[in-house]
This record gives structure tokens, sequence and C-alpha cells, in this order.
């Protein structure tokens, strides 16, 4: 065959493939001058890929390889790497590269350039960019946002409404009221904000609660054990933590304590009077309960009535009950009948301060010199101060009318001692007035 000829059919190979080429990197051109508006337009226009080819010889056609811009020879064992891209005006982002079998020596075949009429050289996806006359004006971010330093309109000054930030820490609980209407509401209420912020972690518990989530049905659910409407912000001042109790937990405690035959007003009143009864198990509740009965050696219906008088028994630890048990039996010398009396009469006794237990029996049996029989008749004798107990006994003694045992005239029992008014116990115990007791206690 005749050398020019051969020479002249390599030329005209050349001559299609750079032509392909030229026409390619054209309309590659094109595509990133136009990629925001097909971005919009079609979502197969979302990421455009650019594909450079090489020839891998002299015989064969181009093939694409991936973003070059260049022309090599590729090894005779090759395989085909796919680069896509995403064009973001004028910024080239790799989206992902990833290793594919060898592509057809035809890029047509590849369904990433087809041949239309009117466009030889092909177009990615099979559709030929707009021309820049016919590319729809869209929108795609919205209108841009304001400059920091831009000056603005009076009118939309106006318009504009900025929320005022949430301090990030603050020693107040006031400084949120305006954005929690868990907080709104407790105020409503009657609950005391400034006594709660005090608490370790009670302030930061409240802004995570959710009104009506978490809020509303436990105050429903208080409502209906019995609390008063007026005593809830009391009662929330307390025990915030009854918020975060779950509903069914208190379902169960309060169904507990009306199996034990408490009354709907027994129950009403120990949970009034003891805030923190319902935040304890149906387990801590049954041990307490068995306690009192066995070691006081009482009835259940004077169990019953021993923890509605004073419910926090059931709360409390169980140590300092023991101790002063112990106290009355040893140091005060009562027997267990005679404890249980005491006790049933003045619970208080059972939770009291040991040395204020001391210190008024010692002064009532040994100074005083009343017996243990009589201090059983007025067992409240614990509930009154010992100063109290001082002041008159000394002033009767001044006035040489200190007789305190029953068999003799004159008698001054316990309960006219203690219990009367300064008034009242100066006309009618003392046979002195009420001048002459305040003159007396300046000398003490």
């Amino acid at each position: 065959m005749d050398i020019n000829f051969l020479m002249a059919l390599g030329g005209l190979h050349l001559c299609k493939r750079c032509c392909f080429f030229l026409g390619v990197r054209k309309l590659c051109s094109d595509l990133q001058q136009s990629a925001r508006f097909l971005h919009s337009a079609n979502a197969q226009f979302s990421s455009v890929p650019q594909i450079t080819f090489a020839a891998s010889s002299t015989r064969g056609p181009a093939r694409p390889v991936g973003i070059t811009g260049r022309f090599h020879k590729p090894p005779q064992t090759e395989t085909w790497k796919l680069t896509v891209c995403q064009y973001s005006d004028t910024t080239v982002v790799t989206l992902a590269s990833r290793e594919s079998q060898p592509l057809p020596a035809d890029p047509a075949q590849t369904g990433l350039i087809s041949k239309q009429p009117g466009h030889p050289e092909g177009s990615l996806f099979g559709t030929p960019p707009l021309p820049d006359s016919q590319a729809p004006l869209l929108d795609l971010d919205g209108s841009p946002p304001l400059a920091p330093f831009e000056e603005i309109s009076e009118e939309e000054a106006v318009q504009i409404h900025a929320e005022p930030a949430l301090p990030a820490a603050s020693v107040s609980l006031g400084d949120y009221v305006d954005q929690s209407e868990t907080l709104q509401q407790l105020l409503k209420l009657g609950v005391n904000l400034s006594k709660l912020e005090q608490r370790p972690n009670v302030g930061s518990m409240l802004l995570r609660l959710d009104f009506q989530a978490d809020v509303k049905d436990r105050l429903l659910f208080l409502k209906d054990v019995g609390v008063e409407d007026s005593r809830l912000g009391a009662f929330i001042t307390r025990n915030p933590f009854i918020l975060t109790e779950g509903l069914e937990n208190l379902r169960a405690r309060s169904a507990y304590l009306r199996s034990k035959k408490f009354s709907r007003v027994s129950v009403a009143t120990m949970v009034s009077k003891a805030p923190y009864l319902l935040n304890f198990s149906i387990e801590r509740l049954d041990n307490r309960l068995n306690f009192y009965q066995q070691t006081l050696g009482l009835s259940t219906e004077k169990t019953r009535t021993l923890l509605v008088r004073l419910p926090g028994l059931l709360c409390r630890s169980l140590e300092p009950v023991k101790e002063n048990l112990k106290v009355c039996e040893l140091e005060l010398g009562f027997r267990p009948n005679e404890i249980q009396h005491i006790v049933t009469a003045v619970p208080k006794v059972l939770t009291a301060n040991k040395k204020k237990l001391t210190e008024i029996f010692n002064y009532i049996h040994n100074t005083m010199g009343i017996p243990h029989s009589l201090i059983i008749k007025f067992p409240q004798v614990f509930n009154s101060r010992l100063l109290r107990i001082k002041e008159r006994h000394l002033f009767l003694r001044y006035l040489e009318m200190a007789q305190y045992d029953p068999a003799k005239p004159n008698y001054i029992s316990l309960h006219c001692l203690i219990s009367l008014p300064d008034r009242v116990f100066c006309s009618d115990v003392a046979k002195a007035t009420l001048e002459d007791f305040e003159l007396f206690q300046k000398t003490l």
C-alpha cells in the first residue's frame, strides 16, 4: 500500500480525534458556566462529570480515563478510573473515585455521551446544554443574607424580631422566667423559686421540664390525691422532685396506702404533711409500717393513727428512731408500755433531739421531783421548751407555791404549769400579775 495513503489515513484519524476532543472541551466549558442553571432545572444535572480522553494506542479510538486535561498512553493491562465532580460556580469538588470495568472504545456507548442530530460531538447525559439566552434564571439560594454593616430602612428594622438569648449560666431562675412556660406556671401556683434556686441542681432540673408533658399531669394527680390548690405551691417548693417521678409509680404508691386501710382523707393529710412520702418505693413504705407496728407493739388502728399524725416517720431514717427508743428505755427509765403511751400521745418524741429529751426529763424528774407516773399522764411536757419550764417553776418556788404532789393541797399539775398562756398562768396558778412575772424573768 502506498505510504502516502497510509499517512493520509493516519492524519484523518488524528483529525477526527482532535475534533472530538475539542468539542468535548468546549462542552465542559459551557457546562461550567451554566452549572447553576442545570443543577436546579434537572436533578440529573446536579453533578456534572468531566471526562478527558486518552488514546490507548495509535490504532484504537480515544477512551475516557478521568479528569486530567492531558493525553497519555495507558498501560496495556489498564483499568479505567471515573472521577465524579460537582461544580459550584468555579470550584470543582471530587465526590468519589472508584475503579470500574474497562469502558467501550466508543465514548457514545458509555452512556455518558450520546450523539444527537446537530451535535456530532455528542453531549453529556444525552442532552445538549442550553444556550445562555434560553437558560432559566432561577434563584437557587433565595435572597442573599444582609451584611452585618449594611444600612437598612426604618420599616425593615421594625420588622426584625430578635428573641433574647437565654443566659448560658445564671445564679437566679428569674433570668429564665420570660422564656420558660414551666417557671411561669409554677409562679402562678405560688412556688417560691428563690428557695428552689438555692438548692443544688434543682434550677437546671426545672428548666429541662416541659409543662404540658412533665408537670401538668403530676399536678392533676396531686389534686386527685387530695392536695388542696392553695397548698400546691408550698408542696412543690418543699419537694420539686415530685415532678420527675413516674405517674405509674405515684399511682401505685397511693393505691398501696389505700390498700392498708388509710382513708382518702388520711392519705391526703399524709401527703400534704410529708411531701416526700410518694417519692419512696412501696417496699420502703411497707418496711416502715411493719417496723412501727412490731417495735412499738401497736395495733393496726393505732399504727395508722400514729402515721397520720406524723407521716414524716415513713420518710425518715429508722436509726434516730431506734436511738430515741433506747434513750427512753435505758436513760429515762420508762417501761415499754409507758413508751407506747408516750409515743401514741406525742409522736414527735421518736424524732426529737436526744439531748433535749434528757435535759427536760432530768429537770422535771430530778429537780422538780415529779415521778414517772405523773410524767406519763402529761407526756406533752417533752414538746415544751426547757426555758419555759424553768422560768415558771422558779417563779412558783419564789412565791412558795411549787407543789406538784397530787396528794397535797394546792397541787399544780404539769398541764397547768406548761400549757397555759402567761397571763392565765399568773392569774389562775401563781395568783400574781403578769408584770410581776415579767420583772422576775429579768432577774434570771
